[in-house]
């Protein structure tokens, strides 16, 4: 039994899903959980959906058509039999998404979020496995909310190990080829969808893996594996062959975007290897994440991240930065779902540089101002560097505003004003 997911710029169009039928075919598995996430860019499109549906409601009904058309191309380019059932089954998923939308009537936007976001998940998997079906790739369509069971923290949720384990164990047949979606899950008491955090969908491979104890998880991307940083970013990237468990952790936590944070635990508790190959040349090696060499080669990584937020903090009476004050804070970045990306200390203050992924930076500013002497500063770029030299670090930060750095044996951290 293996397991692969397939994410939105591999379906992103009528010639994407049929490479992921050429694909399935070149690797001649025959027992696989095929993971695919929303087509292209509808989880976005979707997003905008969600945000005129609370803000602007004579643009919803464009954005719902918007999705709606990007859909149906596809179909049509995959079946021109318009009779085909694939063209109802599509009227009939954007019926029910309009239908919650009119009949919706709580104003809790991370619920809303998921229960819209989530047919980009629902309706590109119906596409892709009527496709594979219609084409001598036999499959079975499973709904994935009805394995992977979590709690109500919409948009972020954390999933039940056991009810999972449970469902999946009862639900999964191990022979054949299952199509299913990625990011998505229901909370057990009510069964409403909830979502696993954006680009999730490695998370829905990695749980699927570690239930179904699976031979190996691949996940099939436009690159050509795990490169030693993005090439949108950097010149003169490397591939990186081979990365243990821990470092591939270490790279995911701060930020790396190849890999999904919370995808290693499970694959590395129970040592199922993990590759990243890609779909546009599947004989390529890839990268494989699992025992052994820390990383080879052992060159540089480079990882950012844009559009950060860094909070400078010191006490009103300039008395020093104790645990009781930091304790706080901490709260707070919890209270409002801050996620942190650096923190650093001194006698008194306290820097943090942050992801404002709810858009709650405001009322949390709010708060501080009432105990601390509060400085922001918007936009900025965290840079961490793993295994970095020192050459490469000035070249780094040359010409850019340091506002922040922080060291350890084998990372560098950086917060710069670009």
């Amino acid at each position: 039994m293996k397991v692969f997911k397939f994410g939105g710029a591999s379906v992103k169009d009528a010639e994407g899903v049929k490479n992921v039928k050429k694909v399935l075919e070149f690797t001649k598995e025959n027992n696989l959980v095929v993971i695919v996430s929303a087509m292209g860019k509808m989880t976005n499109a979707l997003e905008g959906v969600v945000n005129h549906y609370f803000h602007q409601q004579h643009e919803l009904e464009s954005s719902l058509s918007e999705v709606y058309n990007y859909h149906l191309k596809i179909v049509e380019g995959l079946f021109p039999n318009t009779t085909h059932p694939i063209y109802g089954a599509l009227t009939n998923w954007f019926g029910d998404l309009r239908g919650f939308l009119e009949t919706n009537k709580s104003k809790n936007h991370a619920f809303v979020y998921d229960q819209v976001v989530s047919y980009g998940e629902l309706v590109s998997t119906t596409i892709v496995s009527a496709y594979l079906n219609e084409n001598g790739v036999a499959n079975t369509w499973l709904d994935v909310r009805q394995c992977i069971k979590t709690d109500d923290y919409y948009r972020d949720a954390r999933v039940d190990w056991e009810e999972t384990q449970n469902q999946i164990t009862a639900t999964v047949s191990k022979k054949g080829v299952t199509i299913t979606q990625g990011f998505l899950g229901a909370e057990a008491e009510n069964n409403f969808t909830t979502t696993l955090g954006r680009e999730g969908s490695d998370y829905t491979a990695a749980i699927f893996g570690y239930c179904l104890n699976a031979e190996s998880v691949t996940i099939w991307k436009d690159v050509p594996g795990v490169l030693n940083a993005d090439p949108r970013f950097f010149s003169n990237t490397q591939l990186l062959h081979h990365i243990s468990y821990r470092e591939a952790i270490e790279l995911a936590f701060y930020g790396a975007s190849v890999i999904h944070p919370k995808t290693l635990q499970p694959l590395q508790r129970k040592e199922i290897p993990l590759y990243v190959k890609s779909f546009v040349d599947p004989e390529a090696p890839g990268t494989c994440v699992g025992k052994g060499n820390l990383i080879d080669p052992l060159v540089s990584c480079f990882i950012l991240k844009k559009n950060q937020v860094l909070i400078s903090l010191s006490s009103l009476d300039f008395s020093f930065m104790m645990e009781d004050n930091i304790g706080e804070v901490f709260k707070w970045l919890h209270q409002y779902k801050m996620k942190v990306e650096l923190i650093q200390n001194s006698a008194i203050s306290f820097s943090v540089c942050i992801d404002n992924k709810y858009n709650n930076l405001e009322p949390l500013l709010t708060k501080l101002r009432e105990k601390f002497k509060v400085v922001c500063y918007y936009g900025v770029t965290v840079y961490t560097i793993r295994h970095s030299k020192p050459i490469e670090i000035a070249s780094l930060v040359e010409d850019k505003e340091v506002l922040l750095k922080q060291e350890s044996a084998e990372t560098v951290q950086i917060v710069v004003n670009e």
